[in-house]
């Protein structure tokens, strides 16, 4: 982990300094920390951006409580998962780092409103869609079954003939272009009410696993 020292010393610094009240707090990998405008975007000015690059969901794991409880969320957003299986780790050491993050959130956070962005298919990770669907579907049964917790299927939207939208990526094929962004503010909005009070009737697209 301590390829990411660096990086995350220099996030929690920064957010210490200009701290948001109440935060909603997004934290993961380069998807999130390149998404500039995600405050804008969602307009939500109580969003935070805490990704960091290269992030996999064992590092959310390691570095949770030196990045998340400090902040004093008031609700928490997750995307990671895509560099553990792109680094070749398996669905089930995924899924495991996910109940390890799931089990710091209760301890330090309480009964918050926690969400996952699944998984996203990307052409660079093509060969890994079936472990991805996997590890996608293991998570979505584990969040929704917490009272406040929810599950944002970008999966299927971003495939076209059962193979990921090369539009929506930079030429890299692995992180997202604007008009990948811009399908993730039109699939997250309808979840806005889910992280603004954890009360809201359960979107329609979250009935359907991923």
């Amino acid at each position: 982990m301590q390829w990411y020292e660096a990086e995350v010393s220099e996030l929690v610094e920064r957010l210490a300094k200009d701290p948001t009240p109440n935060p909603t707090v997004f934290l993961g990998s380069s998807s999130l920390r390149l998404w500039t405008t995600i405050a804008a975007d969602l307009n939500d000015p109580s969003v935070v951006n805490a990704g960091f690059g290269g992030s996999t969901l064992a590092a959310c794991d390691y570095f949770f409580d030196r990045i998340v409880p400090p902040l004093g969320p008031a609700a928490l957003l997750v995307y990671a998962g895509d560099n553990d299986l792109g680094d070749g780790q398996s669905p089930d050491a995924v899924i495991a780092s996910f109940r390890e993050l799931s089990a710091k959130v209760d301890r330090s956070c309480g009964p918050i409103p926690f969400g996952f962005i699944a998984i996203k298919p990307s052409p660079a990770r093509a060969g890994l869609i079936d472990a991805i669907r996997r590890t996608n579907a293991a998570i979505f049964a584990d969040i929704t079954r917490r009272p406040h917790g929810f599950f944002v299927p970008v999966f299927d939207a971003m495939l076209r003939d059962g193979k990921p939208r090369p539009e929506l990526f930079l030429p890299d094929g692995l992180h997202l272009a604007a008009a990948g962004y811009e399908l993730w503010t039109e699939l997250l909005l309808p979840f806005r009410s889910r992280w603004s009070n954890g009360t809201a009737a359960e979107p329609l697209s979250e009935r359907t696993a991923p």
